[in-house]
């Protein structure tokens, strides 16, 4: 009963700040909660995945739709794009610091939780 009561907590405090955090971007729908969990996936494991790829790899998800929600997330600080040596049209998208940092606070208070 302890940890349901945590997590009703951990819920509301998440909801509470649900404007101003990435929590509420990434849960508009489940395409963009799917494109955060692609890249942070690709971040944790040290690889690249372009723009295309992502893409591809979101399921259900048309490329025009895709590239809206990337593009937006852009925008908002969660990610940013990056170049590659090889090829200048090519560019990789990459997680910010900030987003990084808020994304395993996210993930150590669920470990906390559940324990």
């Amino acid at each position: 009963m302890k940890s349901t009561k945590a997590l009703l907590e951990f819920w509301e405090e998440q909801m509470k700040k649900s404007h101003t955090s990435s929590n509420y971007f990434f849960r508009k729908s489940p395409s963009h909660y799917h494109m955060m969990l692609i890249i942070m996936a690709y971040y944790k494991q040290s690889m690249s995945i372009s723009v295309e790829e992502l893409k591809t790899k979101l399921f259900k998800t048309s490329r025009p739709k895709s590239a809206l929600i990337i593009n937006e997330a852009c925008e908002k600080g969660f990610f940013y794009l990056e170049k590659t040596s090889k090829d200048q049209r090519k560019k990789n998208i990459k997680p910010t610091e900030s987003f990084v940092k808020e994304f395993e606070d996210y993930l150590n208070k669920l470990r906390e939780i559940s324990l």
